[in-house]
């Protein structure tokens, strides 16, 4: 009898995947939302089991505010957020209320893969727009809106997925000015903005959702659990009223309330913050052991980036290299990734990588990289 299937990810016994861009089990903290349930039950309240306010517990979203607002460094209103079952829900449930099959929508080169598959399944024409390392590059923007009227435009703004860049004060600016001007909305994904390690981003997108025109998605997965399945939304209050006045809604009640609940306790108690410094510090140590052995090991002519923050190494090889090819050659070795051309709405990038170092330890993630480099080496020699 095969095993019952219980989680995404299951990799073979000795594989290094640097595919995986999510925890590892050892930083899934059962204990402190032990803690958490058990605080939240304590109180005898049943509100938590039945059909949800339509925007989400009110009082969930004040603690959820105040926790933001301290990282953000800005004001956030409860009443502009929205709760949803994660970020991808949040994304699918945009494009459901401000897109209709075949409306264009703008995305950088590269974008996060399985928000081009959500895209794909709600039929949107996709219109990419090269980065530099400074984020998008807002002179191909003006030139794209010269030809084309999108939808929105969907961003990773901080920390970018794949290539871990944060877009400049500067240009997020110079985008929020051009989304008003041509009156396109901006989906900022801003669910890396906290796993800030050795560099302070900008303040986040989700600061300029008064001009109507922004909505920022934000996710427990990456601070947290990704299991919980619980995420926000925030918008303007014009934007807000499309939400929350949608079937889904209307029918199901506000989204997740038991986890928010005991996710609400999670903050009260400060073991959202505990296990965010956590995850900064273990992030950290990944993020700078991968990096060093990378550096070792590679060819000089493979090029990447150092991250300040999220889970993200982008690898940049010679034109001419397909990384789809050689992750055959990769996967006998007992290492993996992501080769570049799933982030590419057009089938490009073939010579780039995406590497995460959020899932293994110190050690698995430096063989990893040696492994790696060995296979590099192999099929570079041979091109």
């Amino acid at each position: 009898m095969a095993p019952i299937q219980t989680t995404q990810l299951n990799l073979p016994p000795g594989m290094i995947d640097f595919g995986a861009g999510r925890p590892s089990p050892a930083l899934l903290p059962l204990a402190p939302l032990k803690k958490a349930t058990e605080n939240r039950l304590s109180r005898n309240d049943v509100s938590l089991l039945a059909y949800g306010a339509e925007q989400g517990d009110g009082h969930f979203r004040s603690t959820l505010a105040q926790f933001l607002g301290k990282h953000y460094q800005l004001h956030v209103d409860f009443d502009t957020l929205l709760i949803t079952t994660g970020a991808s829900q949040g994304l699918d449930l945009i494009c459901t209320l401000f897109t209709r099959p075949g409306d264009t929508i703008f995305v950088e080169e590269p974008s996060y893969f399985l928000a081009l598959r959500i895209f794909a399944d709600h039929g949107l024409d996709i219109v990419s727009l090269p980065m530099d390392e400074k984020g998008l590059i807002i002179e191909a923007l003006e030139e794209k809106l010269s030809q084309h009227t999108p939808a929105f435009l969907y961003t990773v703004p901080t920390f970018h997925n794949p290539s871990s860049v944060t877009l400049s004060a500067v240009r997020r600016e110079q985008l929020v000015q051009l989304s008003q001007k041509h009156s396109f909305l901006i989906i900022a994904d801003e669910v890396y903005h906290l796993l800030a390690y050795t560099a302070t981003p900008p303040p986040p997108l989700a600061g300029y959702i008064d001009t109507g025109l922004v909505l920022s998605l934000g996710s427990f997965s990456k601070i947290m659990a990704p299991g919980l399945r619980l995420g926000w939304i925030q918008a303007g209050r014009k934007l807000m009223n499309r939400f929350i006045g949608c079937g889904l809604l209307d029918s199901g009640g506000g989204l997740n309330p038991f986890t928010s609940a005991v996710v609400c306790s999670a903050i009260e108690l400060g073991l959202q913050q505990t296990q965010l410094t956590t995850l900064i510090t273990t992030y950290t140590e990944r993020k700078v052991a991968l990096s060093n052995a990378l550096k070792e090991y590679l060819p000089d002519t493979v090029r990447f980036i150092e991250p300040g923050g999220g889970f993200f190494i982008w690898l940049v090889f010679p034109e001419g290299v397909d990384t789809e090819q050689m992750r055959f050659e990769a996967r006998r070795k007992n290492v993996g990734y992501l080769p570049g051309v799933k982030f590419s709405s057009g089938r490009k990038l073939k010579n780039c990588a995406r590497l995460s170092f959020s899932y293994f330890d110190v050690p698995q993630l430096e063989e990893g990289a040696r492994r790696l480099a060995l296979v590099i080496k192999k099929h570079m020699k041979g091109h």
